[in-house]
């Protein structure tokens, strides 16, 4: 991911927003989720490193597929990516979002960006929770799957784009998501039904929007309207997750 950052910032750069917002946003959910894990005796030593879980993170709105789908707590879907396993889990998370983020928010727009960043992370989890099907629903958690959203997007990019420089970033960008794809299925802990979904969603919406920033007011009424979806989604969705907080946990004392 550093080599694709490299690449993509000769092409674009500028300020990055909604990037920084989503930073700042996921550190302080890590703060917030040390505290629950904290107040029921658990998070210390090095479980900080990747042992954060528990009852505290599906208070907090992990990805829960009976929550889903049974008790149809859909805000579930936002607030998971906002939610980390350690510090490790977060932080390779955060550094790809800083390393990815940056373009496609100066080359999207923040709103589009934004938009694209939640539904294809909510699109994740709703597909790796799906209690139906060959792979067993995850119990899961974390912004990789709107990240995969981002190397989606990315990668229709580079196929809408001619030229040996699109297609070194593409085979990059492959390369990227095969390893990912590879340590999942080995077992490393890492939601691959998420990831697929993330990278497929992103791909189509990366195939639909324009490669620039809105040009004119009607397409800069479309694109505020989709960040302003995005934003009340997610703002809804925490609203959600506090108001259900203190609900008891089915097969929990």
């Amino acid at each position: 991911m550093a080599a694709v950052n490299r690449s993509l910032s000769g092409v674009f750069s500028g300020p990055a927003p909604i990037t920084t917002v989503l930073l700042v946003s996921n550190l302080l959910m890590f703060g917030v989720e040390w505290m629950a894990a904290a107040a029921q005796g658990q998070g210390g030593g090095l479980s900080i490193l990747g042992g954060m879980g528990g009852q505290s993170t599906v208070r907090l709105g992990m990805s829960w597929p009976y929550g889903i789908y049974v008790q149809h707590e859909w805000y579930r879907l936002i607030t998971a990516m906002f939610l980390h396993g350690g510090l490790i889990h977060i932080g390779f998370n955060m550094m790809a979002l800083m390393q990815l983020g940056p373009a496609l928010e100066e080359l999207y727009g923040s709103s589009r960006y934004f938009f694209l960043f939640i539904l294809t992370g909510a699109f994740g989890f709703l597909v790796s929770s799906f209690p139906y099907g060959p792979w067993y629903p995850n119990n899961s958690l974390g912004a990789s799957g709107g990240l995969l959203g981002l190397v989606g997007a990315m990668l229709a990019i580079t196929t809408k784009r001619g030229g040996a420089y699109m297609r070194e970033l593409r085979s990059r960008l492959v390369s990227s998501v095969v390893i990912l794809f590879v340590l999942g299925f080995l077992g490393m802990g890492l939601d691959n039904k998420a990831h697929m979904a993330g990278l497929a969603s992103g791909f189509v919406l990366g195939k639909i929007f324009a490669d620039r920033q809105p040009m004119n007011a009607r397409e800069r009424q479309i694109a505020n309207a989709l960040g302003w979806l995005a934003a009340i989604a997610v703002i809804a969705s925490f609203a959600f997750m506090i108001l259900h907080y203190r609900d008891p946990i089915p097969g929990q004392a």
